[in-house]
């Protein structure tokens, strides 16, 4: 279930700096990982925002362990390496685009679901991104449904901690960082005095996205999902294969809005 709370807690950055850091981690680390890195507050912070995501969602039909098997991964484009693929036939929410095929996995629930946005060429993935907005997520959020057989590798993904600071700078985002000096206000937050107030000096970032055969974050929770058999008439039609042995982009979507709650790339899995 959805959880969200706030709370504001005195720290001693003056005094103990590394401990206020370990502290603000072991917040974040009970809900997600680690952030902060070491050395990154002193004497001289003042206020800490830390916010935490964390999606624990299972498949709403998983993968079979016995069907994952090593197969072909194309890492960063190039280097071919076999990695552990799961594999499952069923209906998938699938489209055929111009350069790219897009492919969805509905989590328990319904509400939202793995997409997966596969270049038709190996060495396609930028290309990919360059058509990446909005109305193309959006038109993605409600794929028809068809007959797959998914090749998919489980990865697990757990990047550096970024720092944001240059590039929100870069995007126009100046003064809150006190460019030029003296610009920052923060005012209603503690009143300034004339050598003496707030700005931001950094911005954090930490990612963790992990997808096996019980969906994603490894999640110890499962879904039992009750399916009505129906007669067979004839032989079953040939399902539309298709294997994720290359870079792609994958995301976590929201299906009734169609936002994402996170989005980024595969280039190795491993």
């Amino acid at each position: 279930m959805p959880h969200s709370g706030a709370l504001f807690e005195p720290l001693d950055f003056r005094k103990d700096a590394d401990g206020a850091t370990k502290h603000i981690n072991k917040w974040v680390a009970d809900q997600t990982r680690d952030l902060i890195p070491a050395g990154a507050l002193n004497e001289l912070t003042r206020l800490v925002l830390a916010n935490a995501i964390y999606l624990k969602a299972p498949w709403a039909s998983e993968f079979s362990d016995t069907s994952t098997k090593p197969k072909p991964f194309h890492v960063r484009g190039t280097q071919i390496v076999d990695l552990p693929t799961m594999n499952r036939r069923g209906e998938f929410g699938y489209a055929k685009r111009d350069g790219f095929t897009a492919v969805s996995l509905s989590y328990s629930g319904g509400e939202l679901q793995f997409l997966i946005l596969l270049p038709d060429e190996v060495n396609g993935l930028r290309a990919l991104e360059s058509k990446m907005n909005a109305d193309v997520l959006w038109q993605c959020a409600k794929l028809e449904a068809r007959d797959v057989d998914l090749y998919l590798p489980k990865f697990k993904l757990e990047p550096p901690t970024i720092a944001l600071a240059d590039k929100l700078k870069a995007l126009g985002m100046k003064s809150a960082f006190d460019e030029p000096r003296g610009s920052a206000d923060f005012d209603r937050i503690a009143p300034r005095q004339p050598n003496d107030y707030l700005y931001i000096s950094q911005v954090f970032h930490k990612t963790f996205v992990a997808v096996d055969e019980k969906g994603t974050e490894a999640a110890a929770a499962t879904a039992v999902v009750m399916m009505k058999a129906t007669a067979m008439t004839g032989p079953k039609p040939e399902a539309i294969e298709v294997r994720v042995d290359h870079p792609f982009i994958y995301a976590v979507q929201h299906v009734p809005s169609g936002a994402c709650l996170f989005i980024g790339c595969v280039t190795d899995p491993r």
